[in-house]
């Protein structure tokens, strides 16, 4: 299967099969021809994988950087730019990612600011970087204050999702991607009980599609593609917050998903949608065994200052929520009724 972000000039193709990476020797040859070195950055975990057993036409270095979260800070990307400048990497090199979300952000914006630009290839090997965070462009590393709040829009010239490399997938893994497909399903407007029905590889296909889809239209996220963003506000806060008392408390997805939960919830307070909906947000987060609860060691006050932090926020609290007239960001909400709704969702844990 194959999916074309069609960005005119600038357009790639995610390809999504049992065994893409096996592709990517061909690709390079037809897409990098000038390149003398090429660098897989990828994490120890995944250099241990059996599906580790990249052809690139040419020896590839390997750099290994730490797992998750944790790979995207300064000093990472540091340590990263003087390795490839170590190896001597020129303008007609190329990058390629091999890893799950965090892997995919640090080794696209490493390429996007090394000279000012290089060349990157994305192998997402985890569900949340095979829907999401491989796919258009958006690259970032995390301060202290926020996730992805530094980073850059650099476009790969090319996504290979291997189904294969989901099969070593922790569950715990598997349950943070399903998080991103439930934030796409309902954003098509689905209902729960049609993804009863649906494989794994049909919910990766659909995810991929709608992100192409919005990215081929809003590249820069200056309309449509923050609707991608639907759960993140509430998500991104747990997840920053979770992330400074512990590094697998709380996985993107997970987040996602209590976000998700959180969103219908106040759009239903504040006249958009009917119960009826707050149902079917429920029932697929349920088919897609995610749990919905804030953690409860998290104090409100701390999960809404860290809301107000999120990089989508326009100095107030901004949420992507559905409507009448389908999904739309929302700003201006009274903190009151956004506090009073997050107090209510916590009491039906």
């Amino acid at each position: 299967m194959k999916v074309t972000v069609d960005l005119k000039e600038r357009a790639y193709d995610i390809v999504l099969q049992e065994g893409a990476r096996h592709r990517l020797e061909v690709f390079l040859r037809e897409h990098c021809p000038n390149a003398h070195a090429k660098v897989i950055i990828t994490s120890s975990s995944l250099r241990a994988q059996p599906w580790f057993d990249f052809a690139t036409g040419l020896g590839a270095h390997i750099i290994e950087v730490p797992e998750g979260e944790s790979a995207k800070t300064f000093a990472t990307l540091e340590l990263l730019c003087e390795q490839l400048a170590a190896l001597e990497l020129s303008r007609s090199d190329v990058v390629i990612g091999v890893g799950g979300g965090a892997v995919t952000d640090l080794a696209g914006f490493a390429a996007a600011v090394y000279l000012r630009g290089i060349d990157v290839v994305q192998v997402p090997t985890t569900l949340v970087g095979q829907v999401d965070a491989a796919t258009g462009g958006k690259t970032a590393i995390n301060l202290r204050a926020g996730k992805n709040l530094v980073g850059a829009f650099h476009q790969p010239l090319g996504v290979f999702c291997d189904f294969e490399t989901l099969e070593t997938l922790p569950e715990r893994e598997r349950l943070s991607g399903l998080g991103e497909i439930a934030k796409c399903w309902l954003l098509e407007g689905r209902a729960a009980g049609d993804l009863e029905s649906a494989s794994l590889n049909d919910l990766v296909l659909m995810s991929v599609r709608l992100k192409a889809s919005i990215v081929a239209a809003d590249e820069f996220e200056g309309g449509r593609r923050a609707l991608l963003n639907y759960g993140h506000t509430l998500g991104h806060a747990l997840e920053v917050l979770a992330l400074a008392r512990d590094a697998d408390e709380l996985r993107h997805g997970e987040a996602v998903a209590v976000g998700l939960a959180y969103a219908v919830r106040l759009a239903h307070a504040l006249g958009r949608v009917d119960a009826a909906e707050i149902v079917n947000h429920d029932e697929v987060l349920r088919i897609l065994g995610l749990g919905q609860g804030v953690p409860t060691e998290l104090a409100t006050n701390d999960i809404v200052t860290a809301m107000g932090h999120d990089k989508k926020a326009h100095h107030d609290l901004t949420f992507v929520l559905p409507g009448a007239n389908g999904f739309e960001v929302v700003r201006g909400i009274e903190p009151e009724t956004i506090v009073q709704v997050l107090e209510s969702f916590r009491g039906e844990q």
